[in-house]
């Protein structure tokens, strides 16, 4: 009996955090669910105190509110105010193709908030890095932050799609007369030379990059 209480007291304390975090926000139980990938009637489980999620879907859930996940498990005290700033919702893209916009739903994998305070305007993704061909300045694993444009300036690191292909690189753009090459950072890896007949379209230019210790 006193298991029962603890685990819908867990249940509860959750139930409170995510409704805490969904109205500080704006977002809706079903554009949340859609978000993350997970069936609504799991999530309104969730809300209603019925069942508890897992680990994985917990860390899920904290990566999409971008807040640890002690800050849904846990409660908070009756006598703290919080005062959460104005956010704005950020597609992080998955795999993209050359035929479509980059940012239909398909491409989209979850979402990153962050305050419109120094945020670039235009329109803005993220991107996870992929491969250690651009450390150290952005490593394996890593949130880029893409301003969607179609150049950039020489010497800029750039998100591009080279001859169709589904997985983007990220790369610096340079020349050398009428040749463009795209640089790795890594020495270990060797630049990408964009000859005649091969197709390169530059989706968005690299502004941020954000990663977790």
């Amino acid at each position: 009996m006193k298991e029962d209480i603890t685990l819908s007291y867990q249940r509860q304390v959750l139930s409170d955090n995510i409704k805490r975090f969904l109205d500080s926000r704006g977002i809706t139980q079903t554009d949340m669910a859609r978000d993350i990938g997970i069936a609504e009637t799991t999530v309104s489980s969730w809300m209603l105190g019925k069942r508890y999620p897992g680990l994985k879907s917990q860390q899920r859930l904290a990566d999409y509110f971008n807040v640890k996940r002690s800050d849904l498990t846990e409660e908070r005290p009756s006598n703290l105010v919080e005062v959460f700033p104005q956010t704005i919702k950020i597609p992080i893209l998955g795999i993209i193709t050359c035929r479509d916009p980059i940012l239909v739903q398909e491409n989209i994998i979850g979402y990153r908030f962050e305050s419109p305070v120094d945020l670039p305007s235009g329109s803005l993704c993220y991107l996870e890095a992929k491969g250690d061909s651009m450390i150290p300045k952005i490593p394996n694993g890593s949130h880029v932050l893409i301003r969607e444009q179609t150049e950039v300036d020489y010497g800029e690191i750039a998100a591009v799609l080279v001859n169709g292909d589904q997985e983007v690189t990220l790369k610096k753009v340079t020349r050398q007369g009428d040749t463009v090459l795209l640089m790795p950072l890594n020495s270990d890896h060797d630049p990408i030379i964009i000859r005649e007949g091969y197709t390169v379209r530059i989706i968005g230019k690299a502004v941020e990059v954000k990663y977790k210790l």
